[in-house]
Protein backbone atom coordinates (compact mmCIF):
# COMPACT_ATOMS: atom_id res chain seq x y z
CA UNK A 1 0.00 0.00 0.00
CA UNK A 2 0.98 3.55 -0.48
CA UNK A 3 2.87 5.43 2.11
CA UNK A 4 2.85 8.86 2.66
CA UNK A 5 5.99 11.01 2.32
CA UNK A 6 7.14 13.09 5.00
CA UNK A 7 6.73 17.30 4.36
CA UNK A 8 10.35 17.43 4.77
CA UNK A 9 11.40 15.52 2.01
CA UNK A 10 8.80 17.42 -0.37
CA UNK A 11 10.42 20.56 1.25
CA UNK A 12 13.49 19.30 -0.70
CA UNK A 13 12.17 18.95 -3.79
CA UNK A 14 11.01 22.47 -4.06
CA UNK A 15 14.63 23.65 -3.81
CA UNK A 16 14.51 24.05 -7.49
CA UNK A 17 11.03 25.86 -8.49
CA UNK A 18 11.96 28.28 -5.52
CA UNK A 19 15.42 29.18 -6.97
CA UNK A 20 13.27 29.87 -9.79
CA UNK A 21 11.20 32.56 -8.29
CA UNK A 22 14.13 33.69 -6.51
CA UNK A 23 16.07 34.57 -9.37
CA UNK A 24 12.46 36.39 -11.26
CA UNK A 25 12.74 38.63 -7.97
CA UNK A 26 16.90 39.42 -8.95
CA UNK A 27 15.83 40.15 -12.63
CA UNK A 28 12.87 42.39 -11.67
CA UNK A 29 15.30 43.80 -9.12
CA UNK A 30 18.12 44.79 -12.27
CA UNK A 31 14.78 46.10 -14.07
CA UNK A 32 14.72 48.28 -11.21
CA UNK A 33 18.78 49.27 -10.64
CA UNK A 34 18.76 49.72 -14.26
CA UNK A 35 16.35 52.27 -14.51
CA UNK A 36 17.08 54.03 -11.55
CA UNK A 37 20.95 54.22 -12.29
CA UNK A 38 20.99 54.31 -15.75
CA UNK A 39 17.39 55.41 -16.76
CA UNK A 40 17.90 59.10 -18.89
CA UNK A 41 20.74 58.02 -20.98
CA UNK A 42 18.92 54.38 -21.53
CA UNK A 43 15.30 55.90 -22.85
CA UNK A 44 14.40 56.79 -26.36
CA UNK A 45 11.05 58.64 -25.79
CA UNK A 46 8.39 57.96 -28.34
CA UNK A 47 5.70 60.72 -28.60
CA UNK A 48 3.16 60.90 -25.55
CA UNK A 49 0.24 59.54 -27.69
CA UNK A 50 1.93 56.29 -28.83
CA UNK A 51 3.31 55.91 -25.48
CA UNK A 52 -0.28 56.28 -23.76
CA UNK A 53 -2.13 53.85 -26.25
CA UNK A 54 0.96 51.01 -25.94
CA UNK A 55 0.45 51.75 -21.97
CA UNK A 56 -3.10 50.95 -22.61
CA UNK A 57 -2.59 47.84 -24.54
CA UNK A 58 0.11 46.56 -21.71
CA UNK A 59 -2.13 47.38 -18.98
CA UNK A 60 -4.84 45.18 -20.69
CA UNK A 61 -2.74 42.63 -21.10
CA UNK A 62 -0.79 42.22 -17.54
CA UNK A 63 -4.79 42.89 -16.41
CA UNK A 64 -5.90 39.67 -18.31
CA UNK A 65 -2.54 38.05 -17.06
CA UNK A 66 -3.75 37.05 -14.12
CA UNK A 67 -6.99 35.19 -14.40
CA UNK A 68 -5.01 33.41 -17.23
CA UNK A 69 -2.15 32.39 -15.67
CA UNK A 70 -4.64 31.13 -12.85
CA UNK A 71 -6.84 28.95 -15.01
CA UNK A 72 -3.43 27.51 -16.93
CA UNK A 73 -2.12 26.75 -13.73
CA UNK A 74 -4.96 25.16 -12.05
CA UNK A 75 -5.28 23.19 -15.51
CA UNK A 76 -1.36 22.59 -15.51
CA UNK A 77 -1.71 20.98 -12.08
CA UNK A 78 -4.72 18.97 -12.80
CA UNK A 79 -2.98 17.55 -15.63
CA UNK A 80 0.25 16.82 -13.09
CA UNK A 81 -2.31 14.92 -11.31
CA UNK A 82 -4.31 12.99 -13.68
CA UNK A 83 -1.89 12.41 -17.11
CA UNK A 84 -0.17 8.87 -17.13
CA UNK A 85 2.95 8.33 -15.67
CA UNK A 86 5.97 8.07 -18.48
CA UNK A 87 8.57 6.52 -16.07
CA UNK A 88 8.14 4.35 -13.10
CA UNK A 89 9.50 7.14 -10.32
CA UNK A 90 6.40 8.51 -9.75
CA UNK A 91 7.89 11.08 -7.15
CA UNK A 92 10.89 12.26 -10.09
CA UNK A 93 7.69 12.71 -12.52
CA UNK A 94 5.59 14.80 -9.69
CA UNK A 95 9.02 16.98 -9.56
CA UNK A 96 9.46 17.68 -13.28
CA UNK A 97 5.55 18.51 -13.96
CA UNK A 98 5.78 20.76 -10.81
CA UNK A 99 8.45 22.64 -11.97
CA UNK A 100 7.45 23.02 -15.48
CA UNK A 101 3.99 24.50 -14.26
CA UNK A 102 5.98 26.65 -11.78
CA UNK A 103 8.60 28.09 -14.45
CA UNK A 104 5.02 28.78 -17.08
CA UNK A 105 3.39 30.13 -14.23
CA UNK A 106 6.23 32.44 -13.41
CA UNK A 107 7.63 33.16 -16.79
CA UNK A 108 4.05 34.96 -17.39
CA UNK A 109 4.14 36.73 -14.30
CA UNK A 110 7.76 38.13 -14.79
CA UNK A 111 6.42 39.46 -18.39
CA UNK A 112 4.28 42.13 -16.79
CA UNK A 113 7.43 43.53 -15.07
CA UNK A 114 9.35 43.46 -18.53
CA UNK A 115 6.22 45.89 -19.79
CA UNK A 116 7.31 48.30 -17.44
CA UNK A 117 10.79 48.26 -18.13
CA UNK A 118 9.98 48.60 -22.12
CA UNK A 119 7.46 51.34 -20.86
CA UNK A 120 10.32 53.31 -19.01
CA UNK A 121 12.90 52.70 -21.95
CA UNK A 122 10.09 54.12 -24.47
CA UNK A 123 10.27 57.25 -22.53
CA UNK A 124 7.39 56.65 -19.92
CA UNK A 125 8.18 57.88 -15.78
CA UNK A 126 9.20 55.27 -13.30
CA UNK A 127 5.12 55.40 -11.48
CA UNK A 128 4.35 52.77 -14.58
CA UNK A 129 7.97 50.91 -13.69
CA UNK A 130 7.12 50.58 -9.82
CA UNK A 131 3.33 49.65 -10.87
CA UNK A 132 4.70 46.99 -13.27
CA UNK A 133 7.00 45.64 -10.87
CA UNK A 134 4.85 45.44 -8.07
CA UNK A 135 2.13 43.60 -10.12
CA UNK A 136 4.92 41.23 -11.45
CA UNK A 137 6.00 40.72 -7.53
CA UNK A 138 2.39 40.07 -6.30
CA UNK A 139 2.36 37.30 -9.45
CA UNK A 140 5.22 36.08 -8.20
CA UNK A 141 3.66 35.69 -4.53
CA UNK A 142 0.57 34.25 -5.72
CA UNK A 143 1.64 31.64 -7.71
CA UNK A 144 5.13 30.78 -6.13
CA UNK A 145 5.87 27.17 -5.24
CA UNK A 146 3.28 25.47 -2.83
CA UNK A 147 4.05 22.39 -0.86
CA UNK A 148 0.31 21.50 -0.77
CA UNK A 149 0.17 21.65 -4.63
CA UNK A 150 3.24 19.49 -4.91
CA UNK A 151 2.39 17.16 -2.30
CA UNK A 152 -1.07 16.08 -3.94
CA UNK A 153 0.76 15.55 -7.29
CA UNK A 154 2.83 13.58 -5.26
CA UNK A 155 0.06 11.39 -3.55
CA UNK A 156 -1.92 11.23 -6.91
CA UNK A 157 1.01 9.75 -8.82
CA UNK A 158 2.07 7.82 -5.94
CA UNK A 159 -1.60 6.15 -6.19
CA UNK A 160 -1.74 5.72 -9.87
CA UNK A 161 1.54 4.09 -9.31
CA UNK A 162 0.58 1.38 -7.26
CA UNK A 163 -2.66 0.55 -8.76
Amino acid sequence: MYNPIDHESLKSDLKLPNLIVGIMLVMLVTYLVICFTLGAELQEPLPEITRVKIRTALYVVAIVSFPMTNLLRHIQLRLNQTMPLTRLAYRAEAKKRYLVTVIVSMTLMETIGAFGFVLFMLGDGRNNLIIFTALSVLGLFLYRPKLHEYSQIVDSLAIKNHE
